[in-house]
């Protein structure tokens, strides 16, 4: 898509917005009174633009959801269209673009996972998956990896190892963190993707040994983790904890709510390692993130369950019409314009190698991973010992380095995302090379800023 010209500059009425939102909008994981949100006055394709007509180039895809770009006419249409015909419905009776949802939602999924339960987004996805897995096997535990993101509701949040856990950290969830393989950053001090993989997978097996196989109820991982730092799993892990879950009678549960959808090059990322899960939970780009939408993928062993036993779960909004008819329309968008291929080729030929230039040349650069339209860099103060550009979970002046990256980056008319001392290339799946080569462009210059940190 061809980015529409930019509205005319109108810095009262951003004014006016800024204000509003200032006096009664409580922000998410924000201190209220230290933010200074953005007010945003349009946006279409890869783009965004403010009230005084300055553009973005979006390279965080909203929250990583802005699949196939903002205001994809085609959905837009569905969605008027759904408005027109049947705004709203129950979730307990058949609607067509439920059913429609639901049938494309599983004619992608790997496996057998045939059952979709709609959720309103990737948080509620989750805790219903755990709900799923507790009930099925009877068992109380659910493992989790640390670096990882799986949402803020009261379970997800608890599954969660990031700090975004800590101040809901009960300690009483049933949640036990391990940890995942992360070559560059190995717990296990390992030397290649082999020894990473194999020594994450003996420590699982230890971590379930010690905590009673028969008290798991579920392991739980994203299948590539995302905010995180977008750490590619080695070849065989997935795989290794597939085989360890059958062989315990565990739930093995994918959480693909930021990396499903086009985002790796493969409608799922699970089919990157050949592996299916028990319960896949998605949301963001299933439907571009045009109406909340999110959902579990059930396989038949887990439906059969609950095929004359009640599952004890529900929401209002389960299904609601008006966000699956946009997923209905982005699918098939998605399916029309080859995005899925277009991520895989662009990740291939244009991010991937234009990342892995800017590192050969950035000192600032310690590591380039990802796949498709989903990369972090690593960034350090020092090469050799590979310390963080900023500390673990800094703040305020101890994340200064960071802090200057990014406000570089967008003086150059980019975007970022930014966590921790990572910035994460995470544009809409059908960015142009154009675009793309853009964003490079600035990342490029904005790097220079961090260069000036490096020891």
């Amino acid at each position: 898509m061809t980015p529409q010209a930019v509205d005319p500059a109108n810095p009262g009425a951003g004014a006016a917005v800024k204000a509003a939102d200032r006096a009664h909008v409580f922000h998410s994981w924000s201190a209220q009174g230290l933010i200074d949100p953005l007010a945003v006055a349009g946006a279409e394709g890869s783009y965004f633009w403010d009230y005084d007509g300055k553009r973005y180039l979006d390279f965080t895809s909203g929250l990583v959801y802005t699949n196939i770009g903002y205001q994809h006419p085609k959905v837009v249409a569905a969605i008027q269209e759904q408005a027109g015909k049947l705004t709203t419905f129950a979730p307990a009776f058949a609607v067509e673009a439920r059913s429609e949802a639901a049938r494309l939602i599983a004619e992608r999924t790997p496996g057998d996972l045939d059952k979709i339960f709609f959720t309103n987004g990737g948080a509620e996805a989750v805790e219903n998956a755990i709900r799923m897995a507790r009930l099925h096997t009877g068992r109380p535990k659910v493992l989790s990896a640390y670096r990882s993101y799986h949402g803020g509701t009261q379970t997800a949040i608890n599954v969660t190892g990031d700090p975004r856990r800590w101040p809901s950290d009960t300690g009483t969830a049933g949640v036990v963190h391990f940890w995942a393989p992360f070559l560059y950053r190995s717990p296990f001090h390992s030397a290649t993707e082999e020894e990473e993989g194999a020594r994450a997978l003996r420590h699982l097996e230890e971590t379930i040994a010690f905590e009673g196989p028969a008290t798991i109820a579920a392991i739980v991982l994203e299948t590539i983790p995302g905010t995180a730092g977008i750490m590619v799993p080695p070849p065989g892990y997935l795989a290794g904890v597939r085989e360890i879950c059958d062989r315990y009678g565990i739930v093995f549960v994918l959480d693909e709510v930021m990396a499903g959808f086009g985002r790796t090059g493969k409608w799922f990322a699970a089919e990157h390692f050949g592996v299916v899960p028990d319960l896949i939970t998605f949301a963001k780009g299933v439907n571009s993130g045009y109406v909340p939408l999110g959902g579990v993928a059930i396989s038949a062993e887990i439906a059969a369950t609950f095929e004359t036993r009640p599952y004890p779960g529900g929401l209002t909004y389960s299904g609601h019409p008006l966000a699956c008819a946009a997923a209905v329309a982005t699918i098939r968008v998605m399916e029309e314009e080859q995005i899925v291929e277009r991520a895989a080729a662009i990740g291939e030929t244009v991010i991937g190698p234009g990342l892995r230039e800017l590192a050969e040349r950035h000192p600032s650069v310690g590591e380039v991973r990802g796949t498709g339209v989903f990369w972090a860099l690593d960034l350090v103060r020092d090469r050799e010992t590979r310390e963080p550009l900023v500390p673990y979970n800094a703040s305020g002046e101890a994340n200064a380095a960071m802090a200057s990256f990014a406000a570089a980056c967008k003086a150059h008319g980019l975007w970022p995302f930014v966590n921790m001392n990572r910035t994460h290339v995470v544009p809409p799946c059908n960015i142009s090379e154009a675009e793309a080569k853009e964003g490079l462009a600035a990342l490029d210059a904005a790097l220079g800023v961090a260069d000036g940190y490096v020891a």
